[in-house]
């Protein structure tokens, strides 16, 4: 079994109910075992050239599974999921009902054209960070350090709903 990191968020439509029905599906997916799911925080949308004020808010945690899907089952389990919730992909960084980000496996560190692990940007972005530290206080993100003092460095807002 691999410990995977799962980041969610949603900013479109029942934002809390598609993360509860998300959640619930990928615990019931066969190779697929629950092991914490963080508080939820909302944070501005971030877009392309930086925080869009007037798009909905999103909320945002993390979800830690044991597994026995290999990284780009676990992807492509991740992306059914979406895709069932209506999540579209025409305009990168858009609002989105789902976005389900694969942060880390094992420490597995990973690029091909489909997957890039750990998660390219999950160091410097506190809606990936925080509720992460919230459900595993010692975790550490490869070749990035701790993530509690990648946390300290973040400045993004998020607000603990």
């Amino acid at each position: 079994m691999s410990r995977a990191v799962i980041a969610f968020g949603a900013n479109l439509g029942d934002r809390e109910g598609t993360i509860a029905a998300a959640t619930r599906e990928l615990a019931d997916a066969p190779g697929v075992r629950l092991v914490a799911v963080s508080p939820v925080y909302e944070t501005p949308a971030i877009k392309l050239d930086g925080v869009d004020a007037d798009a909905p808010r999103y909320l945002n945690g993390v979800v830690v599974v044991e597994t026995r899907l290999e990284p780009h089952a676990l992807l492509d389990l991740l992306q059914r999921i979406e895709h069932e919730h209506g999540r579209t992909r025409e305009t990168r960084w858009g609002d989105r009902t789902l976005d389900l980000d694969l942060i880390d496996v094992d420490g597995l560190v990973l690029a091909d054209e489909r997957l890039v692990l750990p998660h390219p940007r999950a160091w410097e972005r506190a809606f990936v960070l925080q509720p992460w530290l919230d459900v595993e206080p010692d975790a550490e993100l490869a070749g990035r350090g701790r993530v509690a003092d990648l946390r300290a460095a973040a400045t993004d807002e998020v607000e603990r709903r």
